[in-house]
């Protein structure tokens, strides 16, 4: 059953079944259709059913904070390390104890209390214009490199994954060289920071900048479907995985946790054992180019055109401590 956050007739109804066998109540703010399979093989699997809220994952997390022990949720499902944080901090997830995520979901892709744990992953990768640019840069630092002034493109300060990437180049190399990074690359931005990571890609192909800064999977689904100002021109796209002499590719999030107040909470926790499947981790690559958290599982055919690559095994809890950090280096900075 799919619900809208803003139906306040469907918000009453799942409040009056907020705790029934055979239920779980999922707040999501993974907007992607393709996970309507995930939750009905879920759901014919264990024969139980998800009630859904969709929304923002600010406005979710608000909302779970704002209905206190009351609130109908059981599970908060959201994308980047820095929600999954703020929904922590904001005491709205609870800790659980599962054997099943602790031997399937390596440690660094979940929280230190077991409050959270990630079930897919983008890598953040550089992407860069071929027939333009001989030598791209190796590692996110190179970024800021002066060689590279105007060619880039990237997304906006307040945008989580780039929050998050600060946040780990934080935690890797300290917060002056973080400070250093973020100031070479405002230098170096070919044009005020626009639009999502479609927008960014679709800057190499025309020729607005050289070099861009996108999460793994909207390049994948790029080269599985038509994506208008992408897909026709990605031959002309290249990509580099960096860092792969250092820490290795930044990863962003996708997880989820249980509610702190969850009235099915064993239900809950066989919905995110559930997410740590076999089953699940290959639809989260085939069904929505993402790379699975799970070691061992096998990619989607366009995802793994990407290549192998070490990925940076930073835990992502402590980089989550370093996001305000981040935060406040973007804004000194005069990252807009």
């Amino acid at each position: 059953m799919r619900i809208n956050i803003f139906a306040t007739l469907a918000a009453s109804c799942l409040a009056t079944t907020a705790i029934a066998d055979g239920v779980v109540n999922l707040y999501s703010s993974r907007h992607y259709d393709t996970d309507e399979r995930l939750y009905s093989e879920f759901e014919d699997a264990t024969g139980i059913t998800i009630n859904r809220i969709e929304g923002k994952a600010d406005e979710l997390i608000a909302r779970m904070e704002a209905e206190g022990a009351n609130s109908p949720a059981d599970v908060l499902i959201t994308v980047d390390t820095s929600r999954l944080a703020r929904a922590k901090n904001a005491g709205i997830l609870q800790s659980i104890d599962s054997d099943v995520l602790e031997e399937k979901i390596p440690s660094n892709l979940q929280d230190v209390d077991n409050q959270w744990f990630g079930f897919s992953q983008r890598a953040r990768i550089i992407f860069y214009a071929k027939d333009s640019l001989d030598t791209p840069p190796a590692t996110y630092l190179d970024l800021a490199d002066p060689a590279y002034e105007g060619k880039v493109c990237i997304r906006s300060s307040t945008n989580t994954y780039n929050q998050t990437l600060l946040a780990a180049i934080v935690t890797n190399h300290g917060e002056e060289a973080a400070k250093d990074w973020a100031e070479g690359v405002v230098s170096n931005m070919a044009r005020s920071p626009q639009g999502g990571d479609t927008d960014q890609l679709r800057g190499l192909v025309s020729g607005e900048c050289e070099i861009a800064v996108s999460n793994s999977y909207y390049f994948a689904r790029a080269l599985r479907k038509d994506v208008k100002g992408v897909s026709g021109d990605i031959d002309k796209i290249g990509w580099v995985f960096p860092a792969q002499d250092a820490e290795g590719a930044h990863m962003n999030l996708s997880g989820a946790g249980v509610a702190a107040h969850a009235p099915n909470r064993d239900n809950a926790i066989k919905f995110l054992e559930y997410l740590a499947s076999d089953q699940a981790q290959k639809y989260f690559s085939n069904g929505n180019d993402e790379f699975p958290t799970v070691p061992g599982v096998s990619l989607a055919e366009n995802v793994a055109k990407l290549g192998e690559f070490k990925a940076d095994d930073v835990n992502l809890s402590e980089v989550a401590t370093n996001i305000p950090t981040a935060q406040k280096i973007f804004n000194e900075a005069g990252w807009k």
